[in-house]
């Protein structure tokens, strides 16, 4: 289509500094994999208890060396991202606080944390306190209020980095450094903890460079580079990766066991293959960037605008544009192309959401996909492609959906 021809055209300039971070992201995995001496020793599968697993332990060193951390918790028992974060949140004992530095976070963690939901075992019903520093009107971090807010009192900190289910700028490493830095000085003991979904590998550096204490993320996200089929993972300081694995199994056992039912090959393999595919699907969401704002909608981030998370916002004009974009997102699928998405509650969702997403992987959101929640204002957020001519593809789908064809 014209249309997608110019927006391609004039996204052009920006995918060059895509292509940047990409390669020194690639670089940066390579020498982990040297660094650790991954062999062909580490494909064998492991059953059981999984005692001196060597694929599980060489996967979890090139985890740490990637993230700079001291040490990595990388596990398909782990279900999903929410799942790596409760984890790490679940080191939080009765009595301890826990701030959200970055305003109110997805949806799914304020179950998780107790602001919604009536779980028995969220944070805040098993004793611990909870608050938020809401974001400045323009989505940015709130450094001053940070400031009086983090006290001698608090446990930890966390911090958001994608934008999640809402219209505000995802988070630069170089801002969660400027936040990172107001919370040491208010309280230097403070664990600080950056949910990392959506992030790895957009920018040249991660949260922990930029001096977080703890990460975590999915595997069906940007890290696993498509192959991986379940898991999560989390690193950062030694002593807290060993608490969430003995959340994870069992005291005094922690790490030490776990299977990787034959997973090893393709959870290294997707690792390796990760900053490729995420470079891939942050071109074709500049891509969508630049098509829709040429439409008249409004885009965030902005073509131009720098990339932190692989998710592109866009805002609609009404529930029928939404679900329409949706639609075609979908028949763009290699799988399940011929079923329409429509609107249904989610688990850990207050709204019913519609999701697109005919991938390999169920839920993989590296792969391409579209989803939203139906509620005022109608925002698509697209994420994902295996390839930036997958995308292409997609959107050229989805304006066909929406009824604007070639002139």
């Amino acid at each position: 289509m014209k249309r997608i021809r110019e927006a391609k055209e004039k996204s052009r300039p920006y995918f060059e500094a895509v292509e940047e971070v990409a390669l020194a992201n690639q670089e940066k995995v390579l020498s982990a994999f040297h660094a650790v001496r991954v062999g062909s020793h580490c494909f064998t599968d492991s059953t059981g208890y999984a005692y001196s697993d060597p694929g599980r332990e060489a996967l979890e060193a090139v985890y740490a060396h990637v993230f700079r951390a001291d040490a990595a918790l990388v596990r398909p028992q782990i279900a999903s991202g929410t799942h790596a974060i409760s984890l790490c949140l679940s080191i939080l004992e009765p009595g301890e606080e826990l701030v959200s530095v970055t305003g109110a976070p997805y949806d799914t963690l304020q179950a998780v944390i107790g602001v919604r939901g009536h779980s028995p075992r969220s944070l805040v019903n098993r004793g611990i306190s909870y608050s938020e520093v809401p974001l400045l009107d323009d989505g940015t971090i709130d450094l001053a209020s940070i400031a009086r807010k983090i006290t001698p009192k608090t446990k930890m900190a966390i911090l958001q980095r994608s934008r999640g289910y809402s219209w505000r700028p995802s988070l630069t490493i170089d801002e969660l450094a400027a936040a990172i830095n107001a919370i040491r000085s208010s309280n230097p003991t403070c664990i600080i903890f950056v949910d990392n979904c959506y992030g790895e590998f957009v920018e040249f550096y991660e949260p922990l460079e930029a001096g977080a204490d703890l990460i975590a993320g999915s595997l069906i996200k940007n890290p696993g580079g498509t192959l991986a089929v379940s898991g999560g993972y989390i690193a950062g300081r030694e002593d807290l990766v060993q608490l969430c694995a003995e959340i994870l199994t069992a005291p005094s056992l922690a790490g030490k066991i776990g299977p990787t039912f034959g997973l090893t090959r393709q959870l290294l393999q997707g690792l390796f293959l990760a900053p490729h595919v995420v470079g891939e699907a942050v071109s074709g969401a500049i891509l969508a960037s630049q098509l829709f704002e040429s439409l008249g909608y409004a885009v965030s981030p902005l073509p131009f605008e720098r990339r932190t998370d692989i998710v592109q916002a866009i805002r609609f004009h009404s529930r029928d544009e939404l679900l329409r974009f949706c639609h075609g997102i979908q028949k763009a699928a290699p799988i399940d192309a011929h079923y329409m998405p429509v609107p249904s509650p989610m688990p850990g969702y207050s709204d019913q959401v519609v999701m697109a997403g005919g991938t390999f992987i169920q839920g993989s959101s590296i792969e391409l996909s579209a989803d939203a929640p139906l509620r005022e204002p109608y925002i698509g957020y697209l994420q994902g492609g295996m390839s930036r001519q997958h995308v292409e593809i997609g959107l050229k789908y989805a304006l066909d959906e929406l009824g604007i064809f070639e002139q």
